[in-house]
């Protein structure tokens, strides 16, 4: 599944420029359907009126609908020069910060999409540089989300994931929630490149959660469901899919002309219509995209030349863009983006080392406390204990110098007594002899 759906304005409908209600609601029906034509009239009457009132405002309104519309049209340099003209006018307005990030971001978007690969990065750094200068947290999330789709567009589908993750956490915290459901429909589509298909399924129901402000969101979902089921075989439900979706009225003026290019020729290769599908691939806008379906197209004919010639020249493409991505300093941007989020963390994992020492020594010390005392309270036993053995051994020493003193009474006793007996013996053996 080579296509990128574009959701890039509908859901960030807001009053960012707080202009009038009557000029807002003009502004918001040329968004809902920001890639039709008819929208160069609105953009160019809001430009003027802008310019006569002396009104920056109504001017960026203006620039901002001309510029999905130069887009479809390839209007490449055209677009570039609006979205110049809108940082021009909004370069030292911090109030209007949200508008200028979002439309810088829907620029970029574009860009990647035409392939200007190399040009939307320097873009994304540059938001990111000044939205870490001012501390807006939106200005970060656009970045991330940018980082994203290049991530992707190079076919690194995890890291597209992951930085289109953190652009989620972003939101949150710039309380931005307008900008979610687009965010879980491009989640949804890595996933789906990656056949991830609960999950991508999962984001598609997360996304249709915001319909009731963002109609358009259904339509997102639906046409990724279209996807998943092409890519799981179920033909059936990808053609009822299909039909559903080119017949709702919001599906030409919010979809450019290469994805519903893309979503055709998927169809017709799926109805087994090859040639016609081999000639729709010519109508798509970039090189790149034209080969990505042109070698399916020319494998499924069993045409094995041209579908590697094409896997080829898709595969130079891929290269020449990862060369000059490289150049540009992807890496670079990346790199600082994340040192910023790990400089982050590093500060709190200082907080929370200060806490655990803090804690440590708390601990040292209720152990020390509690050694000291269970050693003095064992000292007492100890003294105690020898105190007693001591009164214990005075004590039998009494007792043994009372019984030896007994003993030696009784002993003076029985000699006194023996020798009265001897005396009276002798006694009485002179007076035998002297009878």
């Amino acid at each position: 599944m080579a296509a990128l759906v574009c959701v890039a304005a509908p859901g960030q409908i807001v009053n960012r420029l707080r202009v009038d209600q009557k000029t807002f609601i003009r502004y918001a029906y040329g968004r809902m359907q920001e890639f039709n034509e008819d929208n160069l009239h609105l953009a160019d009457s809001l430009y003027h009126e802008g310019e006569s009132q002396g009104n920056f405002r109504l001017k960026c309104l203006g620039l901002s609908l001309e510029m999905p519309v130069r887009f479809a049209q390839g209007e490449y340099a055209r677009m570039t020069e609006t979205a110049e003209e809108i940082k021009a006018l909004l370069a030292d307005r911090k109030d209007l910060r949200e508008f200028y990030f979002s439309t810088l971001h829907e620029y970029c978007e574009f860009l990647i999409q035409s392939g200007d690969v190399s040009k939307a990065v320097l873009e994304a750094r540059a938001m990111e540089r000044l939205a870490s200068q001012e501390k807006k947290p939106a200005g970060k999330m656009y970045s991330y989300r940018i980082i994203g789709l290049i991530q992707s567009y190079r076919d690194n589908h995890y890291l597209a994931i992951q930085n289109l993750q953190k652009a989620v956490n972003l939101c949150r915290e710039a309380r931005t929630e307008q900008d979610l459901p687009s965010l879980y429909i491009l989640i949804a589509q890595e996933n789906l490149k990656m056949s991830n298909f609960i999950q991508a399924e999962d984001y598609c129901e997360k996304a249709e959660e915001y319909q009731s402000f963002f109609p358009g969101i259904s339509l997102k979902a639906q046409m990724t469901r279209a996807y998943i089921y092409n890519a799981k075989g179920y033909t059936g439900k990808f053609w009822n899919c299909y039909e559903n979706i080119v017949k709702d009225p919001l599906y030409q003026p919010q979809t450019d002309a290469d994805t519903r290019c893309a979503f055709d020729i998927t169809y017709l290769r799926s109805r087994g219509l090859l040639q016609e599908a081999l000639s729709k691939a010519d109508s798509l806008g970039t090189i790149r995209a034209r080969l990505e379906h042109k070698h399916g197209i020319y494998a499924d004919l069993g045409d094995y030349d041209d579908a590697y010639s094409t896997v080829s020249g898709l595969m130079a493409q891929k290269d020449s863009v990862y060369i000059k991505v490289q150049n540009e300093d992807l890496a670079i941007l990346d790199a600082e983006m994340n040192n910023a989020q790990l400089r982050e963390e590093a500060q709190k994992l200082k907080s929370q080392n200060q806490i655990t020492i803090l804690l440590g020594f708390l601990a040292m010390f209720v152990i020390a406390f509690v050694t000291v005392i269970y050693q003095q309270w064992k000292l007492r036993d100890n003294l105690e204990q020898m105190r007693r053995m001591s009164q214990e051994a005075v004590q039998a020493r009494r007792a043994f110098k009372k019984a030896m003193d007994a003993k030696e009474s009784e002993n003076s006793y029985k000699i006194k007594l023996l020798q009265n007996r001897t005396t009276n013996i002798l006694t009485d053996y002179e007076d035998i002899l002297n009878s």
